[in-house]
């Protein structure tokens, strides 16, 4: 049997084969910049992520460069080559740009970022990276995250720079830090969850004096900006496989300082296991949920799945037939998802809709096994709008059971309602339910100006739509006569 140094060696060579394929795709744009920064007096080298994921054989279009050159210099060499240039991250040393560039039959679109050389630290008093310029790749190197991202390639001679063992431990598939774990974490607080993020995104393990460190340091992550989390939460959600970073953030106790309501699902079991682990559930809830998606990572779908049952803790009971019961755990859960992920600094619609679907996602099972009427099915697409097709998915997903018969008879339930759905679609506009009536014609019928009648009045007329479906313009106007009429 072959030993760990012998799958290391063959891992590390495959990686070499496929980073070679990797780099000679992208040398036209790569080696075209690193001569002009040659020519300019200065250094070139493709960095960090980029060398990482030319290594594992996944290198795309976007490519990050370090050089010795100041922000000042790469604007002067980028300018005339690349075909837009923006300068958002300069204070952080940081000059992005956009070039076009033949690669074989077709012009591809890189996007670009040169950082100068440089260290980051954080004080206790600031949110702030302070940031210093360094003069060697070695230094630059030594200050980054992990050692799978402080490798680096010199342009244009293909020089392989790796002083901190990354191909190795890209090989073992392991996560280290180029220095201690605790200086790397003093440095920015935020990479712990980058550890996290990683491991999420390249199923890779955390190496155990890293997890010590995260758990020791957790505090610290209080000191970064929430948008600064937040992007990185995102990142660690949107990746593939969620959980395993989930699970990191949860056990090491980072998520007590920035989503305390994830690690609180994990409610101790009663005596006799009569209700489900609820933090378990969630992530599979969550693992289901991604094994729906049709075009790609759904942030809010995926957040959505996440937080579905954040209210459990909070409304848990138990009752004396040693029943435990969680009532209004969807209304309680969307007031906590919206102060949540408004205290993370999400936008004002994500906060609305992740909270409306967790709001929503208790409504299918409220309908009973009986057949759906026409009004209760109006009533759950209106309840939806646009985000009807995340909570079709959010539903399905929300059925963890490992009973196979119970499964399938909710998995044919909501079957029968998506068909009933389809069905009212080819009778009705479901998509736009309003009533018979505009808000001009309720005024003139009932010779009122603006105000709140004609509001009550819509209301009324909404109600009689989602029950008894479209009215002809004579019955909506005998219906809003009667109504009118039982006002005085």
């Amino acid at each position: 049997m072959p030993n760990a140094n012998e799958d290391n060696q063959t891992a590390l060579s495959q990686a070499q084969h496929r980073a070679v394929s990797e780099l000679l795709r992208v040398s036209p744009v790569a080696d075209e910049l690193a001569h002009r920064f040659q020519q300019a007096g200065f250094r070139l080298a493709l960095v960090g992520g980029s060398v990482r994921d030319a290594l594992l054989g996944r290198l795309g279009n976007d490519l990050d460069f370090t050089t010795d050159a100041r922000p000042e210099d790469v604007l002067k060499i980028v300018r005339p080559w690349a075909d837009s240039v923006w300068e958002v991250g300069i204070a952080f040393g940081t000059v992005g740009c956009q070039k076009d560039a033949r690669v074989g039959d077709a012009v591809q679109r890189f996007q670009i970022e040169v950082t100068t050389y440089r260290s980051e630290a954080y004080d206790r008093t600031s949110r702030k990276p302070e940031v210093s310029y360094g003069d060697s790749i070695e230094e630059d190197l030594v200050r980054r995250d992990f050692t799978v991202n402080a490798m680096a390639l010199a342009l244009p001679e293909k020089e392989f720079i790796d002083p901190h063992g990354g191909r190795q431990d890209l090989a073992a598939r392991v996560l280290r830090t180029p220095g201690t774990p605790e200086e790397s974490f003093s440095d920015d607080p935020l990479r712990m969850l980058r550890a996290a993020r990683f491991a999420a995104q390249l199923d890779f393990e955390v190496a155990p004096e890293v997890v010590g460190a995260m758990e020791d340091m957790a505090d610290r992550i209080e000191i970064v900006s929430a948008e600064r989390i937040r992007d990185e939460l995102n990142k660690l959600i949107l990746s593939r496989h969620p959980r395993k970073g989930l699970a990191q953030l949860v056990d090491t106790g980072l998520a007590e300082h920035f989503l305390p309501e994830l690690p609180a699902l994990r409610l101790e079991s009663d005596e006799h296991h009569r209700h489900k682990d609820v933090y378990e559930h969630s992530l599979t809830v969550l693992d289901q949920a991604i094994d729906l998606e049709k075009d790609g990572p759904d942030l809010v779908l995926r957040l959505s799945a996440l937080l579905h049952d954040i209210g459990k803790p909070r409304t848990r009971r138990f009752e004396s037939d040693g029943r435990v019961s969680f009532h209004h755990h969807e209304v309680v859960g969307a007031k906590m998802v919206k102060k949540r992920l408004t205290a993370l600094k999400y936008s004002n619609d994500m906060v609305r809709d992740i909270a409306r679907l967790v709001e929503l996602h208790l409504r299918f099972h409220g309908y009973g096994d009986g057949e759906w009427t026409d009004s209760a099915v109006r009533r759950y697409v209106r309840d939806a709008g646009p985000l009807l097709e995340r909570l079709h998915k959010l539903t399905r997903s929300d059925c963890t059971t490992r009973n196979k018969r119970k499964a399938s008879a909710l998995s044919r339930a909501y079957d029968g309602l998506e068909e009933r759905i389809a069905e009212l679609k080819e009778q009705e506009e479901l998509d736009s339910i309003r009533p018979d009536l505009d808000g001009n014609q309720i005024m003139e019928i009932l010779g009122v100006g603006p105000g709140p009648v004609v509001g009550k009045a819509y209301k009324a007329l909404l109600e009689l739509r989602l029950e008894h479906g479209p009215m002809e313009h004579e019955a909506a106007v005998a219906a809003l006569k009667e109504w009118w009429a039982a006002q005085s």
